[in-house]
């Protein structure tokens, strides 16, 4: 591929040190030959989506500027949830790290392995608010608002960490 495309990275954590998991992932996607860190948003603490009785996940999205195809991409992702010792046990079980590829530029891509836009982008606060962070103004493919669905979707349960002691942030109002 010889054309550069931003790609959207949703980050996750509720094992092993949440936030210096994802804090210590945002270096893992620096790290990718073919890919540059171009943004990180603020750390977000939400309520676990899948079993209960796991604790609290620790979220963010990143902006990648890539000249990697979308599966390469993911290989790149997924060798990066192997290093943080990753095991897929549980559907939205508990994790050390989950790597999401949420958009990959202006295109859909739907294979075996891939589907970009991310399926659950739409509902997931968790994903949306700092999506929106670093990204304001952006459009999905199709032409969907980024901000019109995060007006759709709750606020409930999500709160915004301060980065520097990855506590809740005293001066953010979460968006209603």
């Amino acid at each position: 591929m010889s054309r550069t495309v931003i790609a959207y990275v949703g980050l996750g954590s509720n094992l092993g040190e949440p936030a210096d998991q994802v804090e210590r992932a945002f270096a893992g996607l620096d790290g990718i030959e073919g890919a540059r860190l171009v943004a990180v948003s603020p750390l977000y603490r939400s309520a676990p989506m899948g079993p209960t009785g796991q604790p609290d996940y620790i979220n963010a999205v990143a902006a990648l500027e890539t000249r990697l195809e979308p599966e390469a991409l993911l290989d790149a992702l997924q060798a990066i949830e192997q290093r943080h010792q990753r095991v897929r046990t549980v559907r939205w079980g508990p994790r050390t790290l989950d790597l999401d590829l949420l958009l990959y530029g202006d295109e859909t891509v739907a294979t075996e392995r891939l589907s970009v836009p991310h399926p659950g982008l739409p509902e997931r606060a968790f994903v949306l608010y700092p999506l929106t962070d670093i990204a304001p103004e952006l459009r999905l493919p199709g032409g969907t608002p980024l901000v019109q669905l995060l007006r759709q979707c709750p606020s409930e349960g999500i709160q915004r960490l301060d980065r520097r002691k990855h506590t809740a942030d005293p001066c953010s109002n979460t968006r209603k």
